[in-house]
């Protein structure tokens, strides 16, 4: 990342706790309520829409589980679970942990490797065998106990994003967080402004930022050839590659299952699109999107 983007993130960063500081009502929407999944859409890869194939989503002690107790092999039945509402700008916080033992089928390159989709499609636009949708992936992954594997990267299954002025085609951008081993819970953030840019904060540090997110063209990676087939894409293949280079300015929140369990927990969101004007009521220091039919007076 250049040093250009580094200031930006880093002043963006810093004007949420200044706005914080100046009002303390932030309105944080809870995207999970703890007891039931309520408010969200499983799809899983070459299963029928809501179809929770061997409970693979479960909530247990107030957390939501990526499990594989019922699986003998993953054959390739990536999930992801949608929430039910799209948003354009806000910011996402959630904590997140790996545990256990990945399950057997899965490939090598998914040990400790899941995600969170943003600007996502729904959950009824996937087609039946797709494995993700396009979308945004804030990437987690987890140490291999030796070694520096980041969390908080970038993929882009099906899209791409700009950094230093430059439409960058590869489909993972390492962050610069730190590694972390074993199973401890890491908290992140995700600040998105709208088609605007994206930027990832784990543990307090700001460690990626880029800007314009697209529809890529490629699925994978344009550089790559157009590999939509091999991820379950045929019906709507020739849609996404007319749409190459349109900014994607919201979309649909989804929590990942690529074959290693997972547990996330207080997953919250603030909406940064409302009332910016301040005669207003409901008028946020923090809205970044002005919403002028949402004030109240």
């Amino acid at each position: 990342m250049s040093k250009s983007n580094l200031f930006l993130a880093f002043l963006l960063f810093s004007s949420f706790s200044l706005y914080a500081q100046n009002n303390e009502n932030e309105e944080w929407i809870s995207l999970f309520n703890g007891t039931d999944l309520d408010g969200w859409e499983i799809k899983i890869s070459d299963y029928q829409l809501g179809m929770n194939l061997y409970e693979t989503f479960v909530v247990e002690d107030s957390m939501i589980r990526i499990k594989y107790d019922g699986y003998e092999e993953f054959n390739d039945a990536f999930g992801h679970m949608y929430y039910d509402t799209p948003f354009s700008y806000y910011k996402l916080s959630f904590d997140y942990r790996f545990v256990g033992e990945q399950l057997h089928g899965g490939a090598t390159w998914n040990v400790r490797n899941s995600g969170i989709m943003l600007h996502s499609q729904s959950a009824s636009s996937n087609e039946f065998a797709q494995h993700f949708p396009i979308s945004i992936e804030l990437q987690l992954l987890g140490g291999l106990n030796g070694g520096k594997r980041t969390t908080a990267n970038v993929c882009t299954p099906g899209t791409a994003v700009e950094m230093d002025n430059q439409v960058n085609y590869k489909h993972c951008i390492n962050s610069t967080s730190a590694t972390y081993h074993g199973d401890q819970w890491v908290h992140c953030e995700a600040i998105v402004m709208g088609g605007e840019s994206m930027t990832f904060v784990v543990e307090g540090d700001t460690v990626l930022h880029f800007e314009k997110p697209q529809v890529g063209g490629g699925f994978i990676s344009k550089r790559n050839g157009l590999d939509w087939n091999k991820h379950g894409i045929e019906r709507d293949q020739e849609l996404w590659v007319s749409k190459d280079g349109m900014i994607l300015t919201e979309g649909y929140i989804a929590l990942q299952a690529e074959s290693h369990p997972i547990d996330f927990k207080n997953i919250k969101l603030l909406n940064l699109c409302g009332c910016k004007d301040p005669k207003a009521r409901n008028f946020k220091t923090y809205y970044k999107k002005d919403i002028r039919s949402k004030c109240e007076y």
